[in-house]
């Protein structure tokens, strides 16, 4: 029996990877939170270094570097999170680290956008904070570069708002590895190729406004641009 869909379905979301016309289809996107200590204590927050936490993300909330995305609806505090994306090639469940390191078809540059009164807000009602961290034009990424060409190690990452630096740190401060991230989330879910992990943020976030342009760069992967537009 044919399936009739009442209307089409929305285009599967993909990224562009470094020197191929070929694009990475985007099935989920997860996000490690509290994966930089510094960037921790900033929240007010500890460290839980038991083990990584995590949010996702809609693959619809893509916007692709270069681009100018409206200043949100329902802030006046919109944040600037820059990550290390790691892009799943191959299935994993229950990995060790040494397997899960064996799946990941590449890395990128991703902002984490946030609108930060509302993720505060709920969370000091102790309630779920989506609205904060998942919508529309708030997973922005560079585009791809295979494993093969780039491997994560003391590497800096950088965030500049109208060319002022923000946000300045290593790989190498990250709490929990590449590897050790994708091993447990692999203990929760059945990972798959298409699947991105964006791997929290150095210490820095802050505020952008209408009008502003974020620059973020990781040493040997292709650097991201952002046009902040005003609101709608």
């Amino acid at each position: 029996m044919t399936e009739t869909l009442l209307f089409p379905p929305p285009a599967v979301p993909s990224l562009p990877v470094t020197g191929s016309d070929a694009r990475f289809p985007v099935r989920r996107i997860f996000c490690v939170g509290r994966n930089y200590a510094a960037h921790a204590a900033e929240m007010g927050v500890a460290v839980d270094r038991e083990a990584p936490s995590y949010f996702t993300k809609s693959p619809l909330d893509i916007a692709l570097s270069g681009s100018e995305i409206p200043y949100p609806p329902g802030t006046a505090d919109f944040h600037h999170e820059v990550e290390l994306m790691v892009a799943i090639g191959a299935a994993a469940f229950r990995a060790t680290p040494e397997e899960a390191a064996k799946t990941v078809w590449g890395y990128g540059i991703g902002l984490d956008m946030t609108r930060r009164d509302l993720q505060a807000g709920f969370k000091e009602k102790r309630l779920s904070w989506d609205l904060g961290k998942d919508f529309e034009n708030s997973a922005v990424f560079a585009p791809l570069s295979p494993a093969a060409a780039f491997t994560p190690a003391d590497q800096a990452i950088r965030l500049r708002v109208n060319g002022d630096l923000r946000q300045d740190g290593r790989l190498s401060d990250m709490i929990w590895s590449v590897p050790e991230v994708i091993a447990h989330l692999s203990g929760f879910y059945h990972l798959q190729p298409g699947d991105i992990i964006m791997t929290g943020t150095p210490s820095g976030v802050g505020p952008v406004l209408a009008g502003e342009r974020i620059e973020a760069e990781i040493d040997g992967l292709s650097p991201l641009s952002l046009s902040i537009g005003a609101a709608e």
